[in-house]
């Protein structure tokens, strides 16, 4: 089912939106046949409740969400997604007072229909919803189709995305919006001086590859880095099986990045918008980096190899450099990039780096508007020490295992230059369903960063 609202029509069920306290009342406006039907099924507006109240024909006159209170509502988001699901297909339309953040309900609303399908039948919510007075409901869907490329493009397996689909998929996007690209694919990645890029892939069945997605020509510069590591196998430092089962996710950054991209493209915000994804296999072969290798970055930077499995570092270090080359008015880069992130903060909160207070404060705001949750972590400068070696300029994979996520974030950084930059570490895959986010892959703070741009890029 399309992620798109409903026609408008005269048959659209209504649906009462009904805040646990506000019950009473509300009941004290009903007939009294409604009011008993209430009462006799026990409907009480606990939050996700739902109830259907039949007419004199069979049919049904009106259905009932429960809205609980604020306390219960803070726990979650996305609520009236779980009541989509629970009520019968048809068409509704929201009746009464709206509902608290209509535009978080309404596209969560949306995103209940949202199922990946690719190779097994699924069964989504099949209750549509009118647009509620209010919202902007075109944004709302661009909004919802990005979080479903993103979604698509995760949950699909490594056989059936590895680079060369992963740059199908931009190509396609790009064709969609009348975007340009380039791409640059094996041997030409070491002659364009891209070598960190061509050492991570250089052993896997499909040829490691920079794809260079631009468009609009007007406004500021924004360019994205994403993470497109579309397996990995964690090299000769080879992963167990059980750290191995969910690597077809390692490509979550390129695939937020370009459901951020349609998003913005969609919408057409006056910026000038660069995606830069470097797509590789990690892989196992007789011409696999290894463990001790000194590599020379695009920027000129040695690095030192401690641990094939920390390799988007690597990759994400030459793309980095490419789009710091141009000066960009702000330079964004995503990663599926540590598990110490994890540990840090669980799989719900997407942490991100910045030096820039103004960028911090923006996103933390926009984050709360729209229900994308994230959580700033620290650029700590004394930790600079253990990303050097003293071999080679840098170390992709420090001893000790302390502050796993801020010394990657500390390497990305110093291939940023000066360009104003902000790193987001990942998880991109959401491990136990909840409304409007099955279990499966999903986006993480691509709704709160395209909140925040205009702020960020006026000043």
């Amino acid at each position: 089912m399309p992620l798109q609202f409903a026609p408008d029509n005269t048959d659209a069920i209504p649906l009462h939106v009904i805040e646990a306290d506000m019950l009473k009342g509300w009941l004290g406006s009903q007939s009294a046949p409604v009011a008993a039907w209430v009462g006799a099924a026990g409907f009480t507006g606990a939050l996700g409740s739902t109830l259907l109240v039949p007419d004199r024909d069979g049919g049904i006159a009106m259905a009932l969400a429960g809205y609980g209170d604020g306390a219960a509502r803070a726990r979650g988001r996305f609520h009236l997604a779980g009541v989509a699901q629970a009520l019968p297909e048809g068409t509704y339309r929201l009746e009464g007072p709206a509902p608290d953040r209509l535009d978080e309900e309404a596209l969560g609303w949306l995103l209940s229909a949202y199922a990946f399908d690719r190779y097994k039948d699924q069964k989504p919510a099949s209750a549509r919803l009118v647009a509620p007075e209010g919202v902007e409901a075109a944004r709302l869907e661009i909004i919802a189709a990005g979080e479903a490329l993103t979604r698509d493009l995760i949950n699909t397996p490594a056989a059936d995305m590895g680079p060369d689909q992963l740059e199908a998929a931009c190509r396609d996007l790009a064709g969609q919006h009348g975007a340009e690209i380039n791409v640059i694919t094996g041997a030409a990645l070491l002659e364009q001086n891209f070598p960190m890029i061509h050492a991570v892939g250089r052993a896997a069945a499909q040829a490691p590859r920079l794809i260079d997605m631009a468009w609009g020509a007007d406004g500021p510069a924004l360019t994205l880095v994403g993470k497109g590591v579309c397996f990995d196998t964690g090299g000769l430092n080879l992963k167990p099986g059980s750290s191995m089962g969910l690597m077809k996710k390692d490509m979550g950054g390129a695939a937020t990045v370009l459901g951020l991209a349609h998003m913005i493209m969609g919408l057409g915000l006056k910026l000038r918008l660069r995606v830069l994804i470097p797509a590789v296999e990690n892989a196992v072969g007789g011409n696999a980096f290894r463990p001790g290798d000194i590599l020379t970055a695009r920027n000129g930077k040695t690095v030192e190899i401690n641990n094939t499995d920390a390799e988007g570092r690597l990759v994400l270090a030459d793309a980095l450099s490419l789009g710091a080359e141009a000066a960009p008015d702000l330079m964004i880069s995503m990663a599926t990039l540590t598990g110490a992130a994890r540990v840090a903060v669980g799989p719900d909160l997407a942490p991100y780096y910045t030096d820039d207070d103004a960028m911090a404060a923006a996103l933390d705001g926009a984050a709360a508007k729209v229900a994308d949750p994230v959580w700033r972590m620290p650029f700590h400068t004394p930790y600079e020490a253990m990303i050097e070696p003293g071999i080679a300029d840098l170390d992709n994979a420090p001893k000790g295992g302390f502050a796993g996520s801020i010394t990657a974030a500390l390497f990305l950084r110093r291939f940023a230059d000066k360009v104003p930059y902000t790193h987001f570490d990942i998880y991109g895959w959401n491990p136990t369903a909840a409304p409007a986010r099955p279990k499966g892959g999903v986006g993480m703070g691509a709704r709160a960063i395209l909140e925040a741009l205009p702020e960020v890029l006026r000043r």
